[in-house]
């Protein structure tokens, strides 16, 4: 695939365009291993392989022209930063790239090798200059969810501009009127860059729209998990789709999503399948997976199991709850739903976090679901203490369980699918014998 259209955008925003060439052809060649020669696909999953194929070059240049009418461009690493607010004022909330090894050697140069690899990927792809999204970021949103990242806003801020916006670690009334504070004080900042205040029905509108796409999300998410004896799309295909959903243009985005999910019901009612009826349907839990981080989806798929949702903010956490607009009339009432919206996330950073949990059962009793798998990046503290309540929560229940920690090297695939194959047999066992 050629480049050249794309080599004087690249050179305005300060990529290097010989290392992104590379980084491109390789992330379009992983795809088409693990994602084309998957059988019995949907149809509509070509706008998403599309999309993926052009995540560096068409949807950068559709950035560059907010950037251009002077809208603001916010990247960040979690769903805490209100997208509301940067949708209302005309311009784009992103994630940013974080999922590769790729530029995991660059980052140990400033940053300790024992803090997980999504935080090392994405400050990597900045002294590499080789991400379309960093670069295009007016600024990037930071957050306090853990101390690696909190630390590591310091470091890149000397690379780019940071903001870092305060996550409270308890949900009780003090903390939240300092998440109160903080979701007015990026809403302040937003309208600073845009150079304007928005009014109700902008923000209104821009609500609506993040709405619907969760609800699109949701959807998927009864498609792919609530059908006991149908899964009319991989975990991987779905795991794509939700990754892409923190890119592109949120309108196009939903829209697309629901064609897909028409054809997704029309497979349900002819109980089509794209895996046969004995594989094992598996829960993921715990770190998100920033793309192109397929590796454990890939070899639960290519194992005997199917994985039919992600509780994690790339998942269900993300589109979960929407923000309740029924008798808003303004600003002040808008922000304040809001805040009660993203006060509901019940990420690993909070203490005590018992919803998480509960959360956890009920999700896997409703999708009659035969095992969960608990993943956790290497050195993602939070996420891994808390798995040993998670763990002793499901064994209570008796729901079968195996935890698993890696990073985004291939060298332990071999190693994780032993295991994977392992549980899924278990998993099996154990369901042949209640039939």
């Amino acid at each position: 695939m050629s480049y050249e259209q794309y080599h004087s955008l690249w050179n305005k925003l300060g990529i290097d365009t010989q290392k992104i060439t590379v980084g491109v052809d390789g992330a379009i060649k992983r795809h088409e291993e693990v994602f084309l020669t998957q059988n019995n696909r949907p149809s509509k999953m070509e706008y998403f392989d599309e999309f993926w194929r052009n995540l560096q070059t068409g949807r950068i240049a559709e950035l560059d022209k907010l950037k251009e009418q002077g809208k603001p461009l916010v990247g960040t690493f979690c769903i805490f930063v209100p997208e509301e607010t940067v949708v209302a004022a005309g311009g784009a909330c992103y994630g940013l790239c974080s999922g590769s090894p790729a530029s995991i050697p660059e980052a140990e140069k400033e940053l300790p090798r024992n803090i997980c690899p999504l935080i090392k990927s994405a400050h990597g792809f900045k002294l590499l200059k080789m991400c379309g999204y960093t670069q295009s970021a007016d600024f990037i949103y930071g957050e306090t969810t853990c101390e690696a990242k909190k630390k590591t806003w310091e470091v890149l801020n000397t690379h780019h501009p940071v903001h870092v916006m305060q996550i409270p670690q308890k949900k009780d009334e003090k903390s939240m009127v300092l998440w109160g504070k903080e979701v007015e004080e990026f809403n302040t900042h937003i309208e600073e860059v845009a150079g304007r205040e928005l009014s109700f029905e902008e923000m209104k509108n821009a609500t609506e729209i993040i709405n619907a796409k969760r609800a699109a999300l949701r959807r998927l998410d009864k498609l792919r998990g609530m059908y006991p004896d149908i899964v009319p799309i991989s975990g991987k295909d779905g795991l794509l789709i939700s990754q892409i959903s923190f890119v592109d243009e949120p309108t196009r985005f939903t829209e697309m999503l629901n064609e897909l999910c028409d054809e997704l019901e029309k497979r349900v009612s002819q109980k089509s399948s794209v895996f046969d009826s004995d594989t094992a349907r598996l829960m993921v839990l715990g770190t998100p997976f920033a793309a192109p981080n397929w590796k454990l989806h890939h070899i639960v798929e290519t194992s005997g199991g199917a994985i039919i949702n992600e509780e994690s903010c790339i998942g269900h956490r993300y589109y979960k709850d929407d923000v309740e607009l029924d008798g808003v009339g303004t600003k002040e009432e808008l922000t304040a739903k809001m805040m009660q919206r993203y006060k509901k996330i019940d990420c690993a950073c909070f203490t005590p976090n018992e919803e998480r949990i509960q959360k956890i059962v009920s999700m896997f009793k409703e999708r009659e679901a035969d095992g969960v798998i608990y993943y956790t990046l290497s050195f993602c503290h939070t996420y891994n203490v808390e798995s040993l309540l998670v763990e002793k929560a499901l064994k209570a229940e008796g729901i079968p369980y195996l935890a698993i920690e890696s990073d985004y090297s291939p060298e332990d695939a071999g190693q994780i699918k032993t295991r994977v194959e392992a549980f899924i047999e278990s998993v099996k066992a154990k369901k042949q014998a209640k039939a």
